[in-house]
């Protein structure tokens, strides 16, 4: 599962060349190819007040994206990487899995501006749809403070954090491929506080030594493959406890995988990934799962 193209969504206010720099430690784990695209929402060029459909000012949002571009493309030549872009009068959605379609990345960027003054230009329902409508891992971006600094080694030291899930095994394979960029990783499973009901202290320590053990040998089997990786139980709610954990250890990402299972699926993305890639001030790396409905 190696990342060697990347879909690199941006509208620019959002993703800009510094995000796009923090992400070319992946050419250690096999990246040569960066796609960009550019989506114009239709608003932005259609009947305002009745002048009907704005073509200077599509042809003038082309030209600006395509300004831009070039002049990352002139950067990522110089690496030596392959280049390509679009710009689309469109809808965001639609124009991603088309451009997917087309040119089978292996890593889709998108980018999230906090909510407030600016407009919030990717809502979580978008990050929901394109996990249920791609196979595609989806990395939504995020500037770890408000001055907008871009965490520089973006793959240093991520979190993963894993429900046993078979897409947990996807994910780890994943993870696999980046060994040349991760410097350590913490694993992490959250038990549900349900689980830990037993009056007897014993059965509790069961619970937790049980958990402890499965994440020990996902570890273990982490380091053989040349990655550092660290163990963690945590009890509670899974959206806040994966929160807490990720600033305990001042993380660089969060990894999630999405369930499986249609059913589950539904619950999973709509509350844990969903609402930790909208809320969380973390980059999150998304696994999407194997049973996907279009």
């Amino acid at each position: 599962m190696e990342i060697k193209k990347l879909l690199f969504v941006t509208k620019f206010e959002d993703l800009c060349y510094d995000a796009l720099n923090s992400l070319l430690s992946l050419r250690k784990a096999a990246l040569d190819h960066v796609v960009f695209l550019n989506v114009i929402e239709r608003d932005n060029v259609t009947m305002k007040r009745g002048q009907g459909y704005l073509k200077e000012e599509e042809v003038k949002l082309k030209e600006t994206a395509n300004i831009r571009f070039i002049d990352w493309a002139e950067n990522l030549f110089e690496m030596g990487l392959e280049v390509g872009a679009y710009i689309e009068v469109s809808s965001l959605i639609p124009e991603i899995l088309k451009v997917v379609e087309r040119e089978s990345p292996d890593l889709i960027v998108i980018g999230h501006s906090p909510k407030g003054a600016l407009k919030q230009l990717y809502a979580g329902s978008d990050v929901a749809e394109l996990i249920r409508r791609t196979m595609v891992p989806i990395l939504v971006f995020k500037h770890m403070a408000e001055d907008k600094i871009v965490p520089e080694r973006l793959f240093e030291r991520p979190l993963f954090a894993t429900n046993w899930s078979e897409t947990g095994k996807k994910t780890i394979e994943y993870i696999k491929a980046m060994k040349n960029v991760i410097g350590e990783i913490h694993i992490m499973h959250v038990v549900k506080e349900s689980a830990l009901k037993s009056p007897d202290t014993h059965e509790v320590q069961k619970v937790r030594k049980a958990e402890r053990k499965r994440l020990d040998d996902l570890c273990d089997e982490l380091e053989e493959a040349g990655i550092n990786a660290r163990p963690h139980v945590y009890v509670g709610d899974p959206q806040r406890e994966i929160e807490k954990a990720a600033k305990e250890y001042q993380v660089s990402m969060v990894i999630l995988g999405s369930s499986d299972k249609a059913a589950i699926l539904e619950r999973w993305v709509g509350s844990v990934t969903k609402n930790i890639a909208d809320k969380s001030i973390f980059p999150c790396l998304l696994i999407p799962g194997e049973n996907r409905h279009h």
